[in-house]
């Protein structure tokens, strides 16, 4: 798949790029440990760097390969420390989005920002038509976060995936999109 998507976007007051393997110790540090980041996650908190060295490194693959971007948000004034991550998982039309933030940046209007901004570049391009993420029916902050990013409430899909961290049966979640 020929990927036209950049390596770098920029908001008011993020950039979203590339992931680089000098960025797992600061995950780790920022939220990949934190039991209340990963509550709705679909992995459990990891408890040794070299887990998230290994996320990183699939991550960076994954880059190199087109088969998906997991831009990394980072404040403008400091590239080197991330943030969080939008993953954008790259399908036939179609990209699948799904979002991880620090736990002291949540309630600034952060995550919104980078979505919006991701999805109004991606929708321009001529190979995408449609954005869509999915989010347990209980994680509340995530479904108002697709909302303010334009994202509109398609559905509820039952037993749709595993949330590891609340438990090991396929949970209920909600389906959002934005399409042009």
């Amino acid at each position: 798949m020929t990927l036209s998507l950049p390596d770098e976007i920029r908001t008011s007051r993020l950039t979203l790029r590339a992931p680089r393997a000098s960025d797992a110790a600061h995950l780790f540090a920022a939220y990949t440990q934190d039991l209340d980041v990963a509550r709705f996650m679909t992995w459990r908190p990891q408890t040794q760097l070299a887990e998230t060295e290994g996320f990183i490194a699939y991550c960076m693959k994954a880059w190199a390969e087109n088969r998906s971007r997991a831009y990394l948000l980072v404040l403008h004034d400091n590239d080197d420390v991330p943030i969080g991550m939008l993953d954008a998982r790259l399908q036939q039309r179609t990209i699948d989005i799904g979002y991880v933030l620090q736990r002291k940046s949540w309630g600034e209007g952060l995550m919104p920002e980078a979505i919006d901004a991701f999805t109004q570049l991606a929708l321009s391009l001529p190979e995408y038509f449609r954005i869509q993420a999915t989010c347990d029916v209980e994680n509340t902050a995530s479904a108002r976060t697709l909302e303010k990013s334009g994202f509109l409430l398609e559905g509820r899909l039952e037993r749709h995936t595993v949330v590891p961290n609340l438990s090991e049966e396929p949970r209920a979640c909600f389906m959002y999109a934005r399409c042009k």
